[in-house]
């Protein structure tokens, strides 16, 4: 049998253990799939005369880097149409940012920004302190962690807030001594009010934004990711990619449950299982069991300092334990994100009572800090912990003095980001980045949680060092721990017979390189079902 493509290497990393087989550097693909493993002698039976090869001399190949926490359009959107806020330390940098975007455009037009760092307030975030620069301007402005906005009086009025808002879940219109909204707009259900009316994107304008995006992930290695989420307009830009081009890489859909939400929307997100196109597809549900620990919506056991990050943003838990039965008696997989200790407590307990789903493991997404006793139960129940070890390295510092530390607390802190942890107790631990909340470059994220610090600050003090992971712990965690995740381990994740050829071709073995020159190790292609995407500094391969 004559093969489509063989790829050439110095090292094909298995990612299986230090007993695996060193001497492969070539791999056979067939159809999409992997059908030999070996020497490039021993692969050379495989070679026809419509046989492609790309050889890559001294590259690396490994299983295809999957991010399996992200928000592909949404995300894209946001940083397409709106004003990137990350690094700005103080309000005066937030206001030099903005001054770009409102001097290029109409009086009255909305403005918008992402990654809006809350501890630039002295206090709660305020709206207010916008109208004195930018009086008049509708201005909206998205938090590092996503879950709130931080809007001016003018937005306010347009969005018709008043802070007597009532919602199914714990969002919420905050509101001063004045009963008056001061422009901080919690959670999801409050920030959809603004939303609402925010110009529309046209289908061909955020099919160009998410192409631009998940071309530039593909060039940090990425092969595949798992999309939380599959709100409009996500099926139409998919499709459009894929009438007009092809997706550089894999997204598993979840679509978010809604908090509270009643068994007609459960049937409707069930309908939605297995639709797909050609790189694409839904599968799992999500669910926003708590809210985040910076804006005090993540349910701990204890309260914070202010008394809040105390409750669900599920009202009705019981509504939340029915809609995850519900989901893992129809055999598909759940998604809960749960920060605070009492939520993931909760999670688990509603999932051992649910019990497993047919198609793929359920999840925990960030469990941010959890206590000793809960480790255990991860592996004993077959959960998958989802983690953003990013979030701890890129929002929180080793002094404590970061908003989300102050909030919850030194005990607290001390058990944030339990990678080691976890994977010493035995439990599958998948990486993703919540891009774009936290950097969507793979190579990053790798070595921050070995190094647990941003990478490019060496100054930096590490937060919580002991969680440090090794190498090749962190890529199996992208790579056979995400396939994991997906239900897909017997297909993805892995360099053998049968799987898919998703492949990530690196310049320099990353296992052998220091955390800090992984960001720098070239990404020389990508590979995805068979097909050969060549990123910058690479020669085309020969047939």
């Amino acid at each position: 049998m004559h093969a489509d493509l063989i790829v050439l290497a110095q090292h094909i990393e298995h990612l299986a253990g230090e007993a695996a087989d060193t001497s492969a550097d070539a791999i056979a693909i067939t159809d999409g799939r992997i059908v030999a493993v070996g020497t490039a002698a021993e692969l050379d039976a495989f070679r026809g005369p419509g046989t492609l090869v790309h050889d890559f001399p001294g590259a690396t190949v490994l299983p295809g880097l999957t991010d399996v926490h992200a928000h592909p359009v949404w995300g894209s959107i946001s940083i397409g149409s709106g004003v990137d806020l990350s690094g700005a330390a103080t309000l005066e940098e937030v206001f030099a940012r903005l001054a770009g975007a409102v001097g290029s455009g109409p009086a009255d037009e909305w403005i918008s920004g992402y990654d809006l760092d809350v501890n630039v307030f002295d206090g709660e975030p305020a709206g207010s302190v916008f109208e004195e620069r930018f009086p008049g301007r509708p201005i909206s402005l998205m938090t590092s962690d996503a879950h709130a906005l931080v809007v001016s009086p003018r937005a306010v009025e347009l969005a018709g807030l008043t802070g007597r808002e009532t919602f199914g879940d714990a969002s919420c219109v905050v509101a001063g001594p004045d009963g008056r909204p001061t422009g901080y707009v919690v959670e999801l259900q409050a920030m959809d009010l603004v939303f609402a009316h925010y110009p529309e994107v046209p289908v061909e304008t955020a099919a160009g934004y998410v192409r631009e995006q998940l071309e530039q992930l593909a060039r940090g290695g990425l092969t595949g990711l798992h999309a939380l989420d599959f709100s409009d307009p996500s099926e139409a830009v998919y499709r459009y990619l894929e009438e007009h081009g092809e997706l550089p890489l894999r997204i598993r859909c979840s679509p978010l449950v809604p908090a509270d939400s009643p068994p007609e929307v459960w049937r409707e997100i069930a309908g939605l299982q297995g639709l797909r196109g050609r790189r694409w597809h839904v599968e799992g549900a999500k669910f926003m069991l708590d809210g985040t620990a910076d804006n005090g919506t993540a349910w701990f056991e204890q309260p914070d300092i202010h008394g809040e990050n105390r409750e669900p943003l599920w009202r009705d838990t019981e509504a939340y334990r029915a809609a995850v039965r519900f989901f893992a008696g129809r055999g598909i997989p759940t998604a809960t994100h749960a920060i605070g200790d009492r939520a993931v407590r909760f999670a688990l307990d509603v999932i051992e009572e649910a019990g497993p789903a047919a198609r793929g493991p359920h999840r925990v997404e960030h469990l941010e800090s959890i206590p000793d006793d809960l480790l255990d139960r991860f592996a004993e129940l077959d959960v998958v912990a989802s983690l953003q070890p990013v979030h701890g390295t890129r929002h929180t510092r080793a002094d404590g003095s970061d908003n989300w530390s102050r909030r919850i607390g030194p005990e607290r802190v001390a058990h944030g980001w339990r990678t080691r942890d976890l994977l010493n107790h035995g439990a599958v631990v998948a990486l993703g980045s919540d891009w774009p909340i936290g950097p969507g470059d793979p190579r990053i994220g790798l070595a921050d949680c070995q190094l647990r610090r941003p990478v490019e600050e060496s100054g930096a003090a590490p937060v919580q060092p002991g969680q440090a992971v090794t190498a090749r712990e962190a890529y199996a965690a992208m790579t056979t721990a995400a396939a994991y995740a997906a239900g897909a381990g017997a297909e993805l994740g892995r360099i053998a017979p049968g799987c898919l050829a998703d492949l990530t071709v690196f310049a320099a073995d990353p296992l052998r390189l220091a955390p800090e020159a992984q960001p720098g190790n070239t990404v020389l292609a990508t590979v995805v079902g068979g097909a050969v995407q060549l990123h910058p500094h690479h020669a085309k391969g020969q047939s």
